[in-house]
This record gives structure tokens, C-alpha cells and sequence, in this order.
């Protein structure tokens, strides 16, 4: 928590992309502190320097290693360095780099600063107006609660600040505050500020993709709500956010009836696989994870159209144009299960598992976001692999998402489960139960079918009633589409978490994250099923200089020193 010290956010810090004349302007060097608040342009800078924070390695890194590697999707790729290797072994000590969250708090802090002293220049500057000020009050505080919901699913309780660090006689030896105590901070904070928050910078603009929207506080609600356990309202705010994207559909489709490539799988309009005319898919990926701030988009970093800060994540650890291997492969079950064997993960006519993974020396690779465009003819039920013609980025300029419309509808489809109740194999469903099952059935089939290429009823395609049989089945029907449409999006470890603190045991988490390790696996088991091993450690450095933390104990010094 020493971290936590006023930053006068130095030029360097503050350079972000460039979507827009707002996120150009660039904070000042050498400034007074009691100098500084006294203009509109002060408070734009040092909003700008929370998202370039948040798009900092450090903060990138974290956002998929947090969130991802601890799951199914992911083991070892080329060169990978020891502390990474080590929490794909499932040996994370108190020592490993990627424990530390400093990164993270330092985001927070500027937040913090921005909400303090916002008002103050709002006082000063005529220019400056009220509307204004609660928007960019909406903002931090939407960005802030974005930080605590990583920091919380990965470490449960964290030391909870909502006042800057302005010198230092502040106090930062905090007790971490208990996950849903802040939780619940959360999700009041946004449902404080929502109605405040800009619902569209302008037409057409990158703005609207790239900041904090306030269909972007309903996403981030949403999530938060399906942790809390509070599925009407998770299902609630993922309701505005999709009929949202329906009015944009609708509004763009009356423009551009012929040439536009969105299209209605049921009620969710989604970007088609394959463009009107051609035979080649690929289009979703191309347009989403290549050209980047789709429309799907609700909320993403943005890297793509800015030349001086690169996402250096994707080229350092999913693979790049001079080395298409990075540091994060491709656990050998999935590879067997998509390129190499039965395709039982993927069905041969899905086309992620050719847009997500690249295959190499009989090895998979992480493909998504490494690619600025993917092309193959649309596989088959029979058949090889087609043959995949795909444009590796020349540089890093990738964008990181973090809400897409997908993730929302699938977020959906989970709380629908959850309020039918407990069912058992064999029970009678009442209308209420079959009503929520088929609701999240639909909201699954229309993912499925854009990926499979599927726009009406066919053979071969998903069925109802082999999934509503039960709550377990259902579960495993929205968590395996989640896994195969986010995957390597850093959501996966925390899809899991979610359904461990659900159930109150580990199991389930552990059938789906055992078959990846080849070696000791009965020793992983056993540590598994630990209560709190869902989390991850403090790193030693916090532990040192706050006493009031205190380690997770399925870390503590006598247990981490196995080395599996």
C-alpha cells in the first residue's frame, strides 16, 4: 500500500489512445499541486491518466493472467518465464510478480483524485459545467469500481480507499475489507453515478467504445449483480444493454439494408461470420478483435488507431509477426479436441476454435487478438481442418475488451439459470423453471449458431431438451459456451470462481480444470480442493509493510513451499 502516493501524472503517464481530441490531451509536468485544479483541461488530464493506466502492461497482463490462466484455457507456450509458469503449475508463492497489485491501486488512486477535486474546479471554471462534472464523476468512480471487481475476484478481500493519497501522513496500513462488503460498495456507487454517465459522445465515434459509457455501467452492473446473486437485476441491466444494440441494429440496418453484416440470430443481432455474397468466414473475428471497437463493443482499451502505446501483452505472451508462439499455449486436451482429433470441445462447424487457436508442430497456440484478420472457408461436418489464412499484426497495436454484447447475453443466459432454482435429473419443471431455462437456452443457441454459421434450424444443432434436465446441466451449457466464446478474453478463472463461491465447493471447478495438467495431478486435486485456494495470494511485499494484511491461509508459509 505504499504505492498509494499522489502522482502529479507526469506527460509519459498520460499518453493514451488516440480515439479523440479528449483522449489527445496529455497532463502537464512540474505542476504545484494547489496550482493545478484550476481548470476544465486539469481534471480531462487526469481522467485521461486512469485509462492509460489501466491500459499499462502491468494492468493488461493482469487482466488476463488474473483472470485466466488458473483456468482450462491456458499452460505454458514458448519461453515462458518462471513466475508465470509457476501459477500454471498451481505453486504460487507469495514472491510472484503477478500477485502484485500495485498497478491496480495506482489506477484507483487517480480515480480518487479526479472525484476529489473535480468538484473544486467545477466551482472555478465556468466551462467546466455540472452536467460535466457528474459525467466525469461517473467515469472514475465506473473505472474505480471496474479495478476493486478485478482486485476482489482475485484476491477476495483487498484494503478498500475511496480518498486520494494527497501526502503522507495518510495512513495506509488498512485490514483488507471482506469481497462482499465491497461488493455491495460497488455496485452502490455505479447505480449512483449510472444516470450521470454519457450515453453516446457523438455518431460514429471510437468515444463510445473506448469510455466509460453508461451502457457500459449497466454491463459492469450486470456483472456485479450476477456475483452478488441478485439474478433479476443482473438480467435487468443486461436487458438496456442489449435492446440498446438492437435500437443501433435496427437504426443501422434502415440505413444500409444490403452491405450491413449484422444479423438477428433470435432477438440478439450479432456480427455474421460471413459477409452477404462470399463463402469465406471469419468476419466476426475480424471485425471485433481485428479492426477492433465493433459493434458488439460495450467497453474496450483501445490500442488499435494509436501509434505510441502498443499492447505489449499480446505480442509478449500470445505471439506476434516475428514469433506466432508466445508465452501462454494452449492446454494439449483442447488442441486434441479441435485441430487434431474429434473435435468433441469445438464442433467442427464452429468456427472460434480456427479464429481462438493456431496450431504449430502439433502444439496450439492463443491466436485470438495476435491476428488482425482470419479467413477460412466454412468448415464442414466431415473433412479435415480447413485452411486458415490469417494476418498476423506487424505490430501490438491490439485492442484489451472487456464487455462485448456476447459476454452480456451469456452473462444473461447464467442468471436465468440460477433464478429457476435447484432441479434435479428427472424432476418436472413448473412453467416458471421452463420458462428461465428456455430463456438462457435461447440466449446460448443464438452465440451458438452465429459461430457454427447456423441463422435458422437445422440438423446438428443444439437441443433443448438434452440440456434442461437439470440446474448442473443447464450450468454447464452456459459456462462451456462462455469458455469457448470469451476464451482467452481473461474471463475463465473468474467464470469459475463465480461458481465455487456459488456452491461452496470447489468440485466442479476441479473436473473442469484437471484434464490440462499432465503431471501430478493427484497432488493438484488435493490442493484444489482447498476453500480458499480459489484466490490467490498477497505478495510479500504488501505483507512487509502492512501489518494489518494478513496472508490467505491456503498460502501460508508451511503450504506454499511444495513445489508441485
Amino acid at each position: 500500500m505504499k504505492r498509494l502516493k499522489y502522482i502529479l501524472f507526469a506527460s509519459a503517464a498520460a499518453i493514451l489512445s488516440g480515439c479523440s481530441d479528449f483522449l489527445r490531451i496529455e497532463p502537464l509536468n512540474d505542476i504545484v499541486l494547489e496550482n493545478y485544479w484550476t481548470e476544465k483541461a486539469d481534471v480531462i488530464s487526469v481522467l485521461n491518466s486512469c485509462y492509460a493506466q489501466l491500459e499499462s502492461a502491468d494492468c493488461i497482463q493482469r487482466m488476463a493472467i488474473w483472470g485466466e490462466a488458473r483456468s482450462d484455457n491456458m499452460q505454458g507456450g514458448s519461453g515462458t518465464q518462471n513466475d508465470l509458469n509457476q501459477i500454471f503449475k498451481e505453486n504460487i508463492l507469495e514472491t510472484n510478480r503477478f500477485v502484485n497489485w500495485a498497478s491496480f491501486y495506482q489506477c484507483i488512486n487517480r480515480c480518487n483524485t479526479v472525484i476529489y477535486y473535480a468538484p473544486s474546479v467545477n466551482a472555478k471554471d465556468p466551462n467546466f459545467t455540472d452536467a460535466e462534472l457528474r459525467a466525469t464523476v461517473a467515469e472514475a468512480t465506473t473505472l474505480r469500481a471496474l479495478c476493486y471487481f478485478y482486485l476482489i475476484r482475485t484476491f477476495s478481500a483487498v484494503p478498500y480507499i475511496t480518498e486520494p493519497s494527497l501526502d503522507d501522513s495518510q495512513d495506509y496500513q488498512l485490514a483488507a475489507t471482506p469481497f462482499d462488503q465491497i461488493l455491495d460498495q460497488l455496485i452502490s456507487d455505479v447505480e449512483r453515478v449510472k444516470d450521470d454517465a454519457v450515453r453516446s459522445y457523438g455518431e460514429q465515434t471510437e468515444e463510445n467504445t473506448c469510455r466509460i459509457t453508461r451502457y457500459a455501467c449497466y454491463a459492469l452492473l450486470a456483472d456485479l449483480y450476477l456475483w452478488k446473486g441478485k439474478y433479476q437485476e443482473c438480467i435487468d441491466y443486461c436487458d438496456k444493454v442489449i435492446d440498446y444494440k438492437i435500437q443501433q441494429y435496427e437504426e443501422e440496418r434502415e440505413k444500409n439494408p444490403t452491405g450491413y453484416t449484422v444479423e438477428l440470430y433470435g432477438r440478439y443481432p450479432l456480427i455474421s461470420e460471413m459477409t452477404s455474397g462470399s463463402t469465406m468466414a471469419g468476419n466476426t473475428y475480424t471485425e471485433i478483435f481485428g479492426a477492433g471497437n465493433s459493434f458488439e463493443s460495450i467497453f474496450e482499451l483501445i490500442f488499435v488507431n494509436n501509434q505510441s502505446v502498443a499492447n505489449s501483452f499480446v505480442g509478449s505472451y500470445y505471439g506476434s509477426s516475428a514469433n506466432r508462439t508466445g508465452q501462454i499455449g494452449v492446454p494439449p486436451y483442447i488442441y486434441e479436441n479441435t485441430w487434431a482429433g474429434t473435435n468433441d470441445y469445438f464442433k467442427k462447424t464452429d468456427c472460434r476454435f480456427l479464429e481462438n487457436i493456431t496450431e504449430q508442430n502439433n502444439k496450439g497456440y492463443v491466436q485470438k487478438y495476435v491476428c488482425e484478420r482470419v479467413q477460412f472457408r466454412t468448415s464442414t461436418t466431415t473433412g479435415g481442418v480447413p485452411t486458415v489464412s490469417a494476418t498476423v499484426r506487424t505490430n501490438n497495436y491490439a485492442n484489451w475488451i472487456l464487455y462485448r454484447l456476447t459476454d452480456v447475453i451469456l452473462m444473461r443466459a447464467e442468471a436465468e439459470v440460477e433464478l429457476a432454482g435447484n432441479v434435479e435429473v428427472g424432476q418436472t419443471l413448473t412453467p416458471e423453471q421452463t420458462q428461465h431455462y428456455q430463456n438462457a437456452f435461447d440466449g446460448v443457441l443464438a452465440v451458438w449458431r452465429r459461430a457454427n454459421n447456423k441463422r435458422t434450424a437445422t440438423s446438428d444443432i443444439l437441443v433443448y431438451d438434452d440440456y434442461a434436465i437439470s440446474r448442473s446441466t443447464m450450468e454447464d451449457l452456459v459456462l462451456g459456451e462462455r469458455q469457448r466464446e470469451l476464451m482467452f478474453e481473461g474471463k475463465r478463472w473468474f467464470d469459475l470462481v463465480r461458481l465455487c463461491r456459488r456452491e461452496g465447493d470447489n468440485s466442479r471447478m476441479i473436473t473442469k480444470v484437471l484434464p490440462k495438467f499432465q503431471e501430478n495431478s493427484a497432488a493438484i486435486r488435493v490442493k484444489l480442493s482447498s476453500k480458499d485456494i480459489i484466490w490467490w495470494p498477497y505478495y510479500r511485499d504488501e505483507l512487509k509493510q502492512n501489518p494489518n494484511l494478513h496472508q490467505n491461509p491456503a498460502y501460508e508459509t508451511d503450504k506454499t513451499e511444495q513445489n508441485f
